[in-house]
């Protein structure tokens, strides 16, 4: 079918009376980030709908975009459809034939739909159904009317500004936009769980940024891309994202020399979330988002969890705290994560895994075995070494958390991306 628009449906935020046109103008934002490779498109956006408008593009190009727009949250539902103008209803009707003709086949049923937005117009949604459903009928030899179940339905939507026609409604993931709930800090693994976590919490309009702890050289570069790619696919949701790599490899080896294998785990994300902590504090995150999974692991029990959370008062979300590990991958693979996430790249915590982990820690015996760590030195010497990496359209910015790089800039190719490491403001 012939286009020159995509037609975007709000989701959740149709239900914010008093500030729809803040929810609205976000989307748009993040709307125009996540289409920002895409040339000779405008984007309008009104108080229930927003098109991108577009004169000539390929068919590729226009499927690239709805799969875009269908994973952006905010947006309930997507169609590719042709915009005529009111006064060219000769125009319609030979876009109707033409659909019709299309689906013209044997034992095929169908319905025309419409939705008439402008009550002014001449005909009402009974007549307009009748009329083009004769149209249709009239073009095709093989085609039957179904009211109920149709094979096919045509859609015809009358507005002020013209006819919208369209075959095809794409579901979009819902929620709010991002940005609009304020900002998290992503505990990104490289796992399954991690990813799947952030997306589900940026459906509820917050904004994520990642931390990620590599321990070099006990993890490889190769775990280190897994989570570039990672973050590559979560931009994709609002055009750009960034994730801060803190180097975890002397707080593994502490833990490692001073620590009974079977609490390590629980001290290990103890540090952790100390690290999380101090990085949301500078960021300006309100809480900390990880993929925990109760009862999933032995650092993932209720007991454990208290124990852990015990050294932050920061909120801690869990979207994937009740849900069966069946449904996270199937999550996964619906965000295009799975595959990623599943190469042979172990993260900090697989490789330094204890063999016996305890399942109920005690909180007074883990702070008591803390006491030979010098928690702070090694929480300040990680930040000093932690890289900031930014991915906007695709072109990912490597820079060091608190120095200032120089002038010059070197391109790099990390996984088919573009980096590039240049001069960094100081976020603080």
């Amino acid at each position: 079918m012939k286009s020159n628009r995509i037609l975007v449906r709000y989701g959740e935020l149709t239900l914010k009376q008093g500030n729809r046109k803040e929810f609205v103008r976000q989307l748009k934002k993040n709307v125009q980030y996540a289409l920002s490779s895409f040339n000779d498109i405008y984007i309008q956006a009104t108080r229930d709908r927003m098109y991108i408008k577009f004169e000539v593009l390929s068919s590729e190009d226009i499927e690239n975009m709805i799969n875009r727009l269908s994973g952006i949250p905010g947006i309930q539902s997507v169609s590719p459809c042709l915009k005529i103008e009111l006064e060219e209803e000769n125009t319609l009707t030979s876009h109707i034939q033409a659909i019709a003709k299309s689906i013209d086949q044997p034992n095929t049923t169908f319905k025309v739909s419409v939705k008439r937005a402008l009550k002014s117009y001449t005909m009402d949604t009974f007549e307009m159904q009748s009329h083009y459903g004769g149209v249709a009928l009239n073009a095709t030899e093989h085609l039957t009317v179904n009211v109920k179940s149709p094979d096919e339905t045509i859609y015809i939507e009358v507005r002020k500004d013209g006819f919208f026609v369209y075959q095809r409604i794409i579901q979009g993931a819902g929620g709010l936009p991002v940005g609009s709930a304020g900002k998290t800090l992503l505990m990104l693994s490289g796992g399954i769980d991690s990813p799947v976590a952030g997306i589900e919490v940026m459906r509820r309009g917050v904004t994520t940024e990642a931390i990620h702890f590599f321990s070099p050289p006990f993890t490889s570069e190769d775990s280190k891309q897994k989570v570039i790619d990672l973050c590559h696919e979560l931009s994709k949701i609002t055009g750009e994202y960034t994730m801060y790599i803190v180097y975890f490899t002397n707080i593994q080896k502490a833990i490692l020399k001073e620590i009974p294998d079977n609490i390590s785990m629980t001290i290990t994300r103890r540090m952790m979330l100390r690290l999380a902590e101090k990085l949301s504090d500078q960021i300006g995150a309100k809480a900390i988002v990880n993929g925990e999974n109760l009862g999933q692991v032995a650092s993932q029990t209720l007991d454990s969890m208290y124990v852990i959370n015990d050294v932050t008062s920061m909120p801690i979300l869990r979207p994937l705290l009740t849900m069966d590990k069946d449904e996270i991958i199937e999550r996964a693979k619906k965000h295009n994560t799975f595959d990623i996430s599943t190469r042979p790249f172990e993260d900090c915590c697989t490789v330094f895994a204890p063999k016996s982990p305890k399942t109920k820690p005690k909180l007074e015996a883990v702070q008591k075995f803390e006491e030979k760590l010098n928690i702070e030195q090694l929480i300040v010497e990680s930040f000093n070494k932690t890289e900031v990496v930014s991915i906007k359209a695709g072109t990912v910015n490597v820079s060091q958390l608190n120095e200032q790089k120089d002038e010059s800039s070197i391109d790099e190719n990390v996984g088919g991306l573009k980096i590039k490491k240049n001069s960094f403001e100081e976020l603080f």
